[in-house]
């Protein structure tokens, strides 16, 4: 197999904020894994939290580049293992050469990425639209341009926090999720449980830092009125055990767990402990939204609006419109990039 990836910048229609700051435009690296004149496309962003650059990614693909040149188009699975004993502590890079996998096997199979994975036709699950931090009148007008979703996740981590819930609940009687991005204590968390229940808000993801004491924690997941998701605090498939007790939920994100197959594997972990499961995105272009949304069969939430919220995209394959999932009928994940992607 050949692995390849281009740079590629993806401007967004407004600057996007949440706690820990605000973008303009995302890097990305496309990676695309080809046999046999067939091609699977993959997807990675920069992301400075999480420490990774077009550098360090493009460091870890060149690492796997001579594997994987020498494999056949074995199973995505197993590829998976054969590239994280080389690149273990990479998992962004990870995510994009697993996913590029799916997308390859399924195109080469004639088979959707979900059979690949084992899993059923995909539920009828609605995806979120986020809202980025911002004033109190600019958050209405983002929600006004986007006014016919079933759910919307608002970004918090302000002081006027509860001002901004309270504002697009007058606009809307639609699911309202809210996102602290690790930004509230746990005396803040339970005391906004319980104002965000009373304006019928369904959970809170990730009140705390990840770092957050256990006890601390628990204060919040034993005391909170409202269900506690992790995000932070849950990257890989250790940390599914770990966060049991103390969040009644996870969402997951591909590029922080390593990609479908472990993500799969997480959610299935998470269900057999009784847990909510939902999986998340970055800002992203379709072709990540097309990996990630091939997991609906394991979800019960779903935030795959990444590719909404670019004023420019760099693929075709599965759409979001107003909240609703619409599948290619491409097989593998049902990428195919546009003739001009940004760069």
């Amino acid at each position: 197999m050949k692995l390849q990836w281009h740079r590629i910048e993806l401007p967004l229609k407004d600057p996007f904020t949440i706690a820990r700051g605000t973008m303009h435009h995302q890097q990305c690296l496309i990676v695309t894994l080809s046999h046999a004149d067939v091609t699977g496309y993959g997807e990675v962003t920069c992301n400075r939290y999480y420490g990774h650059t077009y550098e360090s990614l493009e460091a870890s693909l060149q690492r796997i580049e001579g594997l994987l040149a020498d494999c056949d188009a074995v199973h995505p699975s197993d590829l998976f293992e054969r590239c994280q004993v080389v690149i273990p502590d990479d998992t962004f890079a990870l995510s994009a050469v697993d996913a590029a996998a799916y997308d390859l096997y399924g195109k080469l199979h004639g088979v959707r990425t979900t059979e690949a994975l084992g899993l059923s036709e995909p539920a009828e699950i609605c995806s979120s639209y986020t809202l980025g931090i911002d004033s109190i009148d600019q958050m209405v007008r983002k929600y006004r341009d986007q006014p016919d979703w079933p759910i919307y996740k608002i970004k918090l981590g302000t002081p006027q926090d509860l001002d901004i819930v309270r504002a697009l609940r007058r606009e809307t009687e639609a699911v309202i999720r809210v996102d602290a991005n690790c930004a509230w204590t746990p005396e803040q968390t339970i005391a906004n449980s319980e104002a965000l229940a009373e304006l019928g808000v369904e959970f809170i993801e990730q009140p705390l830092p990840a770092e957050a004491p256990r006890a601390a924690q628990l204060e919040v997941f034993e005391h909170s009125r409202l269900p506690i998701i992790a995000d932070e605090s849950c990257r890989t498939e250790e940390d599914v055990q770990k966060c049991h007790g103390l969040f009644h939920g996870i969402n997951i994100k591909l590029c922080k767990c390593g990609g479908l197959t472990p993500g799969s594997r997480m959610l299935r972990q998470a269900r057999q402990l009784g847990m909510k499961t939902m999986v998340g995105c970055m800002i992203e272009s379709t072709v990540g939204i097309s990996a990630a949304a091939q997991l609906l069969p394991l979800l019960d939430c779903a935030d795959l609006d990444g590719a909404t919220l670019l004023a420019e995209d760099a693929a075709d394959g599965v759409r979001i419109e107003n909240g609703r999932v619409i599948f290619s009928s491409i097989p593998g994940s049902g990428v195919e990039l546009l003739a001009r992607s940004p760069r």
